[in-house]
C-alpha cells in the first residue's frame, strides 16, 4: 500500500534532479562552446586565464565561505548540551531540531553549499579586479594626502576592499548560523528555565562577534583611503576640508574603538559578563552615528560653508589637478580668441587650404541615398550612420564618407533555414564617397561603388562576414564551408556564382559531439538534423566588431562606434578600446552613458551603441583593435604604452597585444582620435579648463555642450562631434581632427571652439587645443547660427520656390563650425527628397553658410562662400567642377577670364541684394542665379 506514495514522492526529486542536469548542461555547453571560439582567432589564452581565474576564486572564496559558516554551525551542534532542561517549547522547533539530529551531514553540506555557492559567484565577478592587483604596475605619480602610489588606489584598493567585505559577510553570516544552531539545540534560551545561554554556546558566540568586530575595525581604518575616490562633497570627487579634518580622524578612532569592542568580546568568552561587551557595542554603534554622521555635518555646517571657497581651496586644487592628469587633458592649451564679425572680399585667402576639407555629405543624412544607389538587393543593407575615414586619392589626402553593404536578413524573401544559416550568409564591398563634393545631381561622387567594388582604392577581399549589422541579433549564425570539389552554395553576388569560405575564422562543427553542442547552444535542432553540415563546416557567431574586441580583451571598454577601412587590400573593422577605473585619487568622477550620450547614440536604429553606465574617473585610450571583416580575426595594438593600466593588462594577457610599433603604415594612415574618448574630455574640459580653484568654485566660466541644433526637435541630446580637416589660427597647413563647440552655462552664443589632432601618423596627435571667445563680444553659438541660416529671408524664399517648385522636401545636414578668417565659419548642406515617393532618397541641393553676421546660400559651397565674401572668398572649394570625371584633374588656369567671371558674379550680387530689400524676390534669384553660373566660370577658368 506504500507504492504508489513512494512513487509520487519520487517525482519532486526527480524533476529537481532533471532541472538540476538541464542547467548543468547549459552552463558546460556555453563554457565548452567558448573554448573553441576563442582559439578560432588565436585569443585561446585569454579564455584559459579567465576560465582558471574565476574557478580558482569560485572555489577558493566559496570553499572559505561553506567551510566557516558550516564549521560554526557543526561547532554550535557539537557544543549542544547533553540534558535539555523540561519546560514549554515550540512544535515547529522541536521539528527542526529532529531533522538536525536525524540529518546532521545533509544539513552541514546544504548550509554549505548554499552559502559557497553565493560567495564563489560573487568572487568570481572579481577576477579582472584580482588580474589587475595580482600583476599591477605602477603610476610614479603619489597622492598628496598619504604620499601613496597612485596604483595602491587604482588596483590594490578595490581588491582588500572587496577582501575585507568578504570577510565581514563571512563572520556575519557565521554568527547568525552559530546563533540559530545554539538556539535550535537548547543552548540559547529566550525563555523557561535556565534562559540564557550554555557556557559552551557563549564563549563560541563571543569568540565569533569579537572576530566581527576586529575585521569592522581593520575596513574602519581601510575607510579613510576611501575618502580619496568617493564624492565627500557635492562640489568635487575626492578627499575635501570636512573628509580630511573630521571624517578621516572618525575613521581612526571608530577603528581603534571597534578594537577595543572587539576584544571585550573576545574576554567575554572566559569572564561571560555580556553587560559590558554588549555596552561597548551600543557606544560603537551610537559612536559610528556621532563620527560618521553628526560631527562631520557639524563641522561642514559651522566651519566650511560660511567660508567654503577658503577651506576647500587646497582640496579642489587636488581635485582640479587629478582630474586634468587622469584623463589626459593636463596639456590641453586655450587661447583667447578675438573672432571678427565683419566679413570682406578675399578674406579666406590664407585659409584656401582647409576649404576642401568641409564635408558637405553629412554621414548622418545619406545612409538612405546609399542604399537606394548601391544597395543592389534588398538582402543588403547600410548602417544608418555611416563613417569618415581618409585615402589617398590621386596623390592627395582625401576625406571620404564610407559605409559597408552588410547582409540583410530581413530582406531574403524566401525565410527558411537553409537560406537564412547557409546560403545568405554574408555581405559584399565598401562603398566610398567624397566627403567634400557632390555630382551634379546632388548624388555623392563616388570614389568605390557596386558590385564588384570598382574606384580609386585598392583591390580587397569584398567579403564580410563579419560588421556592425550582422550578428546583432545574439541567436544570429551562420554555418560555412563545404568538402573539397563541393557545389558551393553561399550566395556571393546577385546572379554570380556561388561561394565556399575559406577563411581562418569560425568554429568547426563536423563532428557529432559539435552538432550536439551548437544544436544546444542555440535550441536549434537543424544544426544536428540538416545534411548542409558537414564534416568541413564551420559554424560563426558573435560576428559584430566590438562584440568580438570586448570578449578578446574582457579589461577593455569598447568605443560605441566601430568603423571600416581597406587596409592592406582587405576590409577591416578599426576599433578603440579604453582602459579605465573608478579610484584614480581625487579625480572627478563621470557616469560613461551620460557622459557620451549624443544626438547619434539617441538616433533609434542606429548603430552607434551606448557605453554602459558606469562611473569612471580614469581613461585612456591604450588600445587600437582591429577585426577583419572576413574572417573575424582580432588584433589588439598597444596605443599608449605608457599608461600603467595597460601595462599590467600586458603582464597578465602577455603577446595577444601587440606593440605600437608592430601597426601597419597602411592601418596607420586610417587610425584616428576615437569619438567616445573625445566625448569623455570635452565633458571634462567643460569645467576643468579652469586651473584656478578660485574661478572654478565661482563657476564663472563654466562651459556646457550646445544641443544638437539640427535633430534637437527629435532627440534633444548634445552636438555630436565633428571630424573635419581644420587649420588652426596660426597654422601652416590643415590638420584631420575632431571639433566640437562650448556654450556657456545656461547660454546659446559660443564660448569656446575646441580641436583635437586625431590624425595618428601626425607627431602632435592628441593634441587638444581651444579658442576661447572674447567676454566683450557676443559670437553666435550653432543653435543661434541655425537659427539664423534657416531664417534668413534669401534662404526661407529660396527653399519655398525650390519645395514648391519640385515637390521636395528639404532637410538641414550637420551644422559644421571652423575657424576660418579671423572668425568662425558655420557651413551646412541642405538636402531634398520627394515627401512620400517609393525610392526617393536626400541629394545634396544648396549648402548654407554664415561668418558674423552674412548668410550665404548657393547651389554649392563655392558660390555660398563667395555670397558672404562679397563676392570673392578668396579661395576654392575644389566640389569638382570643371573637372576630369573621375580623376579631378583640374584643367589649365586662364586668369584674365577668372577675373571677369568673378567682376560679373560680383555685380550679380550686388543687384541680387538691392533686388531683396526692394522685395522683388523674382529678380533676386535671377541674380543669384547669374552671380553662380559666373562662379562657376571662375572656377572653370582657374583650371578647377
Amino acid at each position: 500500500m506504500r507504492a504508489p506514495g513512494r512513487r509520487r514522492g519520487a517525482i519532486l526529486p526527480t524533476l529537481v534532479v532533471v532541472a538540476v542536469l538541464v542547467v548543468a548542461f547549459a552552463l558546460f555547453t556555453n563554457v565548452w562552446t567558448s573554448r573553441p571560439w576563442y582559439r578560432s582567432f588565436d585569443f585561446g589564452s585569454v579564455f584559459s586565464t579567465m576560465l582558471l581565474t574565476r574557478t580558482g576564486l569560485f572555489l577558493v572564496f566559496g570553499l572559505v565561505m561553506a567551510g566557516l559558516v558550516a564549521a560554526n554551525a557543526a561547532i554550535a551542534y557539537r557544543l549542544r548540551p547533553r540534558f535539555r532542561p523540561q519546560g514549554p517549547t515550540s512544535p515547529l522547533l522541536e521539528r527542526y531540531r529532529e531533522i538536525v539530529e536525524t540529518r546532521f551531514i545533509w544539513v552541514m553540506v546544504a548550509i554549505g553549499v548554499v552559502v559557497g555557492l553565493f560567495a564563489g559567484a560573487a568572487a568570481s565577478g572579481q577576477s579582472l579586479t584580482f588580474l589587475a592587483w595580482s600583476e599591477r604596475t605602477g603610476f610614479g605619480v603619489r597622492d598628496p594626502q598619504y604620499g601613496l602610489d597612485v596604483s595602491f588606489f587604482v588596483f590594490s584598493y578595490p581588491w582588500w576592499r572587496f577582501v575585507l567585505s568578504f570577510a565581514f559577510a563571512a563572520l556575519t553570516i557565521s554568527v547568525l548560523a552559530a546563533a540559530v544552531m545554539h538556539y535550535v539545540m537548547g543552548a540559547v534560551r529566550f525563555s523557561g528555565p535556565r534562559r540564557g545561554g550554555s557556557t559552551a554556546a557563549q564563549a563560541h558566540l563571543s569568540i565569533l562577534v569579537g572576530l566581527t568586530l576586529l575585521v569592522r575595525g581593520a575596513s574602519y581604518w581601510f575607510d579613510q583611503y576611501g575618502l580619496e575616490v568617493t564624492k565627500t562633497t557635492p562640489l568635487f570627487t575626492g578627499i575635501s576640508y570636512t573628509a580630511d579634518n573630521a571624517t578621516a580622524n572618525a575613521k581612526l578612532i571608530l577603528a581603534i574603538a571597534a578594537g577595543i569592542v572587539a576584544l571585550l568580546f573576545l574576554g567575554n568568552a572566559l569572564l561571560q559578563r555580556w553587560v559590558v561587551p554588549t555596552a561597548g557595542l551600543v557606544l560603537l554603534i551610537l559612536s559610528a552615528i556621532v563620527l560618521g554622521y553628526v560631527y562631520p555635518g557639524a563641522v561642514q555646517y559651522f566651519s566650511v560653508r560660511p567660508s567654503e571657497e577658503l577651506r576647500e581651496r587646497t582640496y579642489i586644487q587636488r581635485n582640479i589637478d587629478a582630474t586634468r592628469a587622469a584623463y589626459d587633458v593636463a596639456d590641453s592649451e586655450v587661447t583667447d580668441y578675438s573672432a571678427t564679425q565683419t566679413a570682406t572680399a578675399g578674406q579666406l585667402r590664407s585659409d584656401a587650404e582647409a576649404l576642401p576639407g568641409i564635408r558637405l555629405i553629412d554621414p548622418s543624412a545619406v545612409s538612405p541615398t546609399y542604399e537606394q544607389l548601391q544597395q543592389v538587393r534588398g538582402y543588403y543593407q547600410f548602417p544608418k550612420i555611416l563613417d569618415v575615414d581618409r585615402y589617398t586619392i590621386d596623390g592627395q589626402e582625401t576625406d571620404a564618407v564610407v559605409a559597408v553593404r552588410e547582409m540583410n536578413l530581413d530582406g531574403v524573401e524566401g525565410k527558411n533555414w537553409n537560406n537564412l544559416k547557409t546560403v545568405y550568409t554574408h555581405g559584399f564591398g565598401l562603398v566610398s564617397a567624397y566627403g567634400n563634393r557632390a555630382q551634379a545631381t546632388g548624388e555623392p561622387q563616388w570614389i568605390t561603388e557596386g558590385i564588384p567594388p570598382t574606384g580609386k582604392i585598392a583591390e580587397h577581399e569584398p567579403r564580410v562576414y563579419f560588421g556592425e549589422l550582422q550578428g546583432l541579433n545574439p541567436s544570429e549564425y551562420s554555418i560555412v564551408g563545404a568538402p573539397a570539389g563541393a557545389p558551393p552554395i553561399e550566395l556571393d553576388t546577385p546572379g554570380g556564382p556561388n561561394y565556399t569560405y575559406t577563411g581562418k575564422g569560425g568554429v568547426s562543427i563536423g563532428s557529432l559531439w559539435h552538432k550536439l553542442l551548437y544544436a544546444a547552444k542555440f535550441a536549434d535542432i537543424n544544426i544536428l538534423l540538416s545534411d548542409r553540415v558537414n564534416e568541413a563546416s564551420k559554424i560563426i557567431y558573435d560576428r559584430t566588431p566590438r562584440e568580438r574586441v570586448q570578449q578578446a580583451a574582457p579589461w577593455l571598454k569598447v568605443d560605441g562606434d566601430a568603423y571600416p577601412a581597406v587596409v592592406q587590400g582587405r576590409i577591416v573593422w578599426i576599433v578603440d578600446g579604453y582602459t579605465t577605473s573608478n579610484s584614480y585619487p581625487n579625480s572627478e568622477r563621470i557616469n560613461l552613458a551620460q557622459t557620451t550620450a549624443d544626438s547619434q547614440t539617441a538616433t533609434p536604429g542606429t548603430q552607434v551603441v551606448a557605453q554602459p553606465g558606469q562611473e569612471i574617473n580614469y581613461m585612456r585610450n591604450s588600445v587600437k583593435a582591429v577585426v577583419d571583416a572576413y574572417d573575424g580575426t582580432v588584433k589588439l595594438y598597444a596605443w599608449d604604452e605608457s599608461d600603467p593600466v595597460l601595462q599590467t593588462w600586458r603582464k597578465v594577457f602577455g603577446s595577444v597585444i601587440q606593440p605600437k610599433s608592430a601597426i601597419p603604415a597602411d592601418l596607420l594612415a586610417h587610425l584616428r582620435y576615437p569619438q567616445d574618448y573625445f566625448k569623455v574630455q570635452r565633458q571634462i574640459l567643460a569645467r576643468y579648463h579652469q586651473t584656478d580653484p578660485g574661478t572654478w568654485y565661482r563657476q564663472s566660466s563654466l562651459w556646457e555642450i550646445p544641443r544638437d541644433p539640427v535633430n534637437a526637435a527629435s532627440t534633444g541630446s548634445v552636438e555630436q562631434p565633428f571630424y573635419l580637416s581644420v587649420k588652426w589660427p596660426g597654422d601652416p597647413n590643415a590638420i584631420f581632427s575632431l571639433t566640437t563647440a562650448y556654450v556657456p552655462n545656461g547660454r546659446s552664443n559660443l564660448a569656446a571652439y575646441m580641436a583635437v589632432n586625431a590624425d595618428a601618423s601626425s607627431p602632435d596627435y592628441g593634441r587638444i587645443r581651444i579658442l576661447q571667445m572674447s567676454d566683450t563680444t557676443q559670437i553666435d553659438g550653432p543653435g543661434q547660427s541655425f537659427n539664423a541660416m534657416t531664417t534668413n529671408e534669401s534662404v526661407s524664399a529660396a527653399l519655398r520656390n525650390f519645395t514648391a517648385q519640385g515637390s521636395a522636401q528639404a532637410s538641414f545636414g550637420n551644422l559644421l563650425t571652423l575657424p576660418l578668417g579671423g572668425g568662425l565659419l558655420y557651413a551646412m548642406p541642405v538636402y531634398a527628397q520627394r515627401p512620400g515617393a517609393t525610392g526617393s532618397y536626400p541629394v545634396l541641393r544648396f549648402v548654407v553658410v554664415r561668418f558674423g553676421q552674412s548668410v550665404g546660400f548657393g547651389t554649392s559651397l563655392q558660390a555660398a562662400l563667395d555670397q558672404v565674401f562679397s563676392g570673392n572668398a578668396g579661395a576654392t572649394t575644389e566640389e569638382g567642377e570643371g573637372s576630369d570625371p573621375g580623376t579631378g584633374t583640374p584643367g589649365k588656369a586662364d586668369n584674365p577670364a577668372a577675373v571677369a567671371a568673378l567682376d560679373d558674379a560680383s555685380k550679380a550680387y550686388s543687384d541680387a541684394q538691392k533686388a531683396l530689400t526692394a522685395g522683388n524676390l523674382g529678380e533676386y534669384q535671377t541674380k543669384i542665379n547669374q552671380m553662380q553660373e559666373d562662379l562657376v566660370k571662375a572656377q572653370r577658368a582657374l583650371g578647377r
